[in-house]
């Protein structure tokens, strides 16, 4: 990015405006490419939580942090500058995931029950659609509650998961 900005402050400083508004056009692609790279970092990553505890049936508190932490940063990345747009849209979500999913499916093979399946027994095992509904769902929630309201309503949503009533009594005792 540091060459395109000094082509730009050259096109700038020499009058070749046509020529700076491309390479400004380019920086915000760009920009926008390391956004979309990022939330489907964090994607992946709640992608794999949730195989894990639907494999698993149960929830430990890091899997509950790294969950809420994921949507969080989702939340965060995903808002455009302007405060008012999104670099995904709520109903956009299935298909980043489905772009996203045999990634997350070949991570969680490393880590559920001990590296007890191959990605390929994963894959055939794991219910998809329900994977789909949850994140679906968590991801929906960015939509409507603000950051600071999130880990509350977090709670309430990880509460459903599998070994998610175990946990919940857990935190409350």
């Amino acid at each position: 990015m540091t060459q395109e900005l000094i082509d730009l402050k050259t096109s700038i400083l020499e009058g070749r405006y046509a020529d700076a508004l491309a390479i400004v056009d380019e920086l915000e692609g760009m920009s926008k490419q390391a956004n979309l790279r990022q939330i489907k970092s964090f994607l992946r990553i709640l992608l794999i939580l949730l195989i894990k505890n639907q494999l698993e049936q149960r929830l430990t508190n890091s899997w509950a942090a790294s969950i809420r932490n994921a949507i969080r940063e989702i939340k965060a990345v995903n808002l455009k500058d302007n405060q008012k747009s999104y670099y995904i849209n709520k109903d956009e979500w299935e298909t980043v995931i489905e772009e996203v999913i045999e990634d997350a499916i070949a991570d969680a093979s490393e880590e559920v029950l001990n590296r007890k399946y191959t990605r390929s027994q994963l894959s055939a095992i794991l219910d998809r659609s329900q994977i789909l509904t949850t994140a679906t769902k968590f991801l929906a929630l960015t939509y409507t509650y603000s950051a600071k309201e999130l880990p509350a309503i977090m709670d309430d949503y990880l509460a459903q998961l599998a070994g998610g009533e175990d946990w919940i009594n857990r935190i409350n005792s």
